[in-house]
């Protein structure tokens, strides 16, 4: 266990220390060299500078975070619920506002309305059908007619 330890720790200061175009050779295995490079547009030159503290990715749904706007003063508004890969949505519609709670599922937020389950996607404004949205390329959608967008 002691010797497991010691060469993970000899493992992490040895890719610590690496810079760009060197090469890490693992304790224990001479044959075992692992390539790094250091991404330039990341300022600090860490490896993993894209990756938070607690060592996850954004999710893609992250980045729907906010408000987004459809036709006739309809609103979509998707905030973090606290949860990784949870969200709570507001959906103002005509008939008034409701909140949801979703869960991000790959390239969706799943949620359940009316008893029924729904989905939040991206999509361009020609594929939800409304001819308000027409032409704009960043949008999400429920279904076709109920699409959102907001500007780049």
């Amino acid at each position: 266990m002691a010797r497991r330890n010691r060469v993970m720790i000899a493992a992490m200061l040895a890719l610590a220390g690496c810079a760009k175009g060197q090469q890490a050779i693992l304790p224990g295995n001479d044959d075992a060299a692992i390539n790094f490079s250091r991404d330039a547009s990341a300022g600090d030159g860490d490896v993993m500078a894209d990756v938070p503290e607690n060592g996850t990715a954004p999710l893609s749904t992250d980045a729907w975070s906010g408000k987004w706007i459809g036709v006739e003063g309809l609103v979509l508004n998707i905030q973090p619920a606290g949860e990784r890969g949870r969200y709570v949505l507001s959906v103002t519609l005509l008939d008034g506002t409701k909140s949801y709670d979703g869960v991000a599922d790959g390239n969706v937020i799943r949620f359940t309305r009316d008893g029924r389950p729904e989905s939040i996607r991206a999509a361009t404004g020609d594929e939800t059908g409304l001819k308000w949205l027409a032409g704009k390329q960043n949008c999400l959608m429920i279904k076709q007619g109920e699409g959102f967008c907001r500007e780049p």
